[in-house]
């Protein structure tokens, strides 16, 4: 697996892991010990950059991350994200967000699921327009200094928010969703990440399944699938959708790969310090999305994804009203 670097010296594979759905999100909870197993088969398979947040579970995905990467923490980067104040007891979210001097507690508790002594990676995991992001900043910049975490990462946030904070404290990295069908971050996230060196983390490179063509207007969703809150995943707009699949399917069989190893490849040729992280619970989709590193686009195949969005359209937002709202870009 090919390496890049987050910020000036987070070291990461070319291609990390999201692993919120190994404790649901898209259907039931799969078994635990199938998830530690394919953790530890993907880093057999060179990836070690993993993602996880507090409030995946809550609370599970973190144990399930430190657990089963306890034997390999010497050679991974764990990356996890705080934001909403979530009952230690109940494990079930109070309905309001973290406040800065919070952190001290809930930095223990993500360090203690974690089984680690630092986090290597710590994101605030949606912005909170009432708490200015100076303050948030500051203190993350206390539990570096007290070596509770290494780096401070941002999730959905606007260009203005990622200065405000890197003037406050260095933001190693901007993890927003990026991928062929939604391009929000490119006009101002991304030329300000590049103009201050910060890495950018890519969640949803797949369109949640959709660009590897494995997904069409006939899937049927399960329940407790989060698709079926997504405008994007209506029955018409999934219809509507399939023509940049298709496009992306044409020249994946041309070049003897996949839709999904186009969509990543892409993403990789668009900047050096884009790391996607693509989440899965198959083997098999770790083994094919790390081939995306060894996938070369020219750079008319690229100029044409590029444009790709615009030629054939994407129907429907990315997320429901509450959701769209929530997010910085």
């Amino acid at each position: 697996m090919h390496q890049r670097t987050l910020g000036t010296d987070l070291h990461v594979s070319a291609i990390g892991l999201g692993c919120m759905t190994m404790t649901g999100g898209y259907s039931g909870r799969p078994d635990p010990n199938q998830m530690i197993n394919l953790l530890h088969a993907a880093v057999d398979r060179g990836v070690t950059f993993f993602d996880t947040a507090e409030i995946y579970g809550p609370h599970a995905n973190e144990e399930l991350v430190g657990q089963s990467l306890a034997p390999f923490r010497d050679r991974v980067v764990i990356a996890t994200k705080f934001a909403q104040d979530i009952d230690p007891d109940t494990r079930t979210p109070r309905g309001r967000m973290l406040t800065p001097d919070q952190l001290p507690e809930t930095v223990d508790g993500s360090l203690r699921r974690l089984g680690a002594e630092t986090i290597d990676l710590y994101y605030q995991h949606r912005v909170d327009p009432d708490v200015p992001i100076e303050d948030v900043a500051g203190a993350v910049a206390e539990l570096v200094a007290a070596g509770q975490v290494r780096h401070f990462g941002l999730s959905e946030p606007g260009a203005g928010t990622i200065r405000r904070a890197h003037a406050v404290h260095p933001v190693t990295a901007v993890q927003s969703e990026y991928s062929l069908w939604t391009r929000d971050p490119e006009p101002a996230v991304l030329p300000t990440c590049a103009e201050l060196g910060i890495g950018f983390v890519p969640f949803s490179p797949l369109g949640k399944g959709f660009l590897t063509g494995s997904v069409d207007s006939s899937t049927a969703f399960t329940e407790g699938d989060i698709r079926t809150t997504i405008p994007r995943f209506s029955t018409e707009n999934r219809d509507a959708n399939q023509a940049l699949v298709s496009h992306v399917g044409a020249l994946a069989s041309a070049k003897g790969a996949t839709p999904g190893q186009v969509a990543l490849a892409w993403l990789l040729a668009q900047q050096a310090h884009i790391v996607p992280i693509p989440g899965t619970r198959r083997l098999s989709r770790i083994e094919e999305n790390a081939g995306a590193t060894t996938l070369a686009l020219s750079a008319d195949e690229v100029a044409d994804l590029d444009a790709l969005a615009t030629t054939v359209g994407v129907a429907g937002n990315r997320y429901n009203d509450a959701g769209m709202a929530a997010v910085g870009l």
